[in-house]
């Protein structure tokens, strides 16, 4: 008999993995520790006027199938109205069987819209109707669709030199429901050789009131904006290290010098970014430590790639990929160099590379210090990687290689209002693997155990994390 196409047990094909979900993980709060939510239209509670605003303003994975789909750009970022994107974007779905925006799509239509059709152009214009009279009610801001999905907790990503007057507003609303906090992404003060470095410094410097002469000027502006986060609840930091390389502790001096090249914009030698960067991860390391900030590394990004689109659109529009860079030895190196001076604060390893999650995961029992469980993580599969296999993947890998029952569990990592049904999707998936296990016998059929393996991985540990 054919199941029914995302019915109530799509991906639950035990009787263990259907009592898990339905049971233990479905009724758990969110905990999306990580994404690139806006907190403006969290504070005024934004609303949008349709469907093709809410799904294609500034949404990357749709933006490459619709191109791979042969969809001119005009109808992907250009100045095309939305309801003619809206109905591209329908064009390419039936194309997309296979890939993630599938399944993705569909669960936003039906937990958001309660529309439960296929999606394609020949329903395009009914799902335009639906959507946009249910996007016009109260219910449908910004905040309502958190709530309909039981979020308890957002993280969004935030520039040290924010003011975080959007997440002042939002979190003195008794009314909000959850919780919102900064995470601190000091990324542009890291790369001494990047074009607009030395303009950073300056609104480093406002921002911070620190005179920035010196490297050890820098950590002082840094720190002062890290402690302004923390007063608005901060719990997480995010370092985005496309390429690692191995460095050298350097001197005073020479991180001085290192400072004052790329400050006053002269050429920077890859040798003396390498350097720099590990220097300022080293002593911000130690600052989460002292803190408990949690310190995530993202890696293995292959950044703005296609030159053209890059020009035209900025960064974070389509042209990323996964590295095949080796990272491994540089990856070590900066955590032991930050582990000898105090020792790491709780880290978050991801990357983008799946051929590469062995790596982060014994990486991370590397540096565990007994001090508290899962101290040091593999995170959840990333980007290109948060889709069945990807995910189911990893998750073996975290369970054979350190301990699954302290796994961080699951994030959006999105810019969409409209992506938290992906904890939906990582949660079946985790209740068929643990229903396998116990019905052939990997596993005890154990209620004390399964649930609460369950609870933790769906919302226990990350709750424990950012939330209490």
């Amino acid at each position: 008999m054919t199941a029914p196409f995302l019915g109530p047990d799509y991906f639950l094909d035990t009787a263990t993995s259907r009592r898990l979900y339905h049971e233990v993980a479905a009724p758990l709060p969110l905990v999306d520790f990580h994404n690139h939510l806006d907190p403006a239209a969290i504070a005024d509670d934004k609303h949008w006027s349709s469907i093709g605003e809410i799904w294609l303003e500034g949404d990357h994975y749709k933006w490459r199938v619709m191109r791979c789909n042969g969809v001119p750009e005009d109808l992907v970022t250009g100045a095309t109205d939305f309801r003619e994107k809206f109905d591209a974007f329908a064009e390419t779905i039936p194309h997309c069987v296979g890939n993630p925006l599938y399944h993705w799509t569909h669960l936003e239509l039906r937990r958001y819209f309660g529309w439960d059709g296929v999606f394609g152009p020949d329903t395009a214009a009914e799902v335009w109707e639906v959507a946009n009279e249910t996007l016009s009610k109260p219910s449908h801001g910004a905040r309502g669709l958190l709530h309909q999905m039981n979020v308890s907790y957002v993280g969004t990503t935030d520039d040290p030199t924010d003011d975080l007057a959007h997440h002042a507003r939002a979190q003195a609303d008794p009314e909000l429901g959850f919780k919102i906090a900064p995470s601190f992404r000091p990324d542009k003060a890291l790369s001494p050789s990047a074009p607009g470095f030395a303009d950073y410094c300056r609104t480093l410097e406002r921002t911070s009131g620190v005179t920035i002469t010196r490297f050890d000027d820098l950590i002082e502006a840094l720190l002062k904006r890290l402690d302004h986060f923390i007063a608005f609840g901060c719990k997480a930091s995010d370092h985005a290290l496309n390429e690692l390389h191995a460095f050298e502790k350097r001197s005073s001096t020479d991180l001085d010098g290192i400072l004052a090249l790329g400050a006053n914009g002269a050429q920077v030698s890859p040798r003396d970014e390498a350097d720099f960067k590990a220097a300022v991860l080293t002593e911000l390391g130690q600052a989460y430590r002292d803190r408990n900030v949690a310190m995530q590394f993202h890696i293995g990004a292959q950044r703005n790639n296609n030159s053209t689109l890059f020009s035209r659109l900025g960064p974070d529009t389509g042209g990323d990929s996964m590295s095949d860079q080796s990272v491994a030895g540089p990856l070590n190196q900066l955590l032991d160099q930050i582990d000898r001076r105090k020792g790491l604060p709780r880290t978050i390893l991801y990357c983008l590379n799946p051929a590469l999650n062995e790596v982060m995961v014994t990486t991370a029992g590397n540096f565990q210090d007994g001090s508290e469980p899962g101290k040091i993580q593999s995170g959840p599969a990333w980007w290109f990687n948060d889709q069945l296999e990807g995910m189911e993947r990893h998750l073996n890998q975290v369970a054979q290689m350190g301990l699954l029952s302290r796994f961080i569990g699951m994030l959006t990592d999105s810019r969409s209002f409209l992506s938290f049904p992906r904890h939906e999707y990582y949660r079946r998936l985790v209740c068929r693997m643990v229903g396998r296990w116990v019905e052939d016998g990997s596993m005890p059929d154990d209620r004390d155990l399964t649930d609460g393996l369950i609870r933790r991985i769906c919302h226990e540990n990350a709750r424990d994390w950012f939330v209490e």
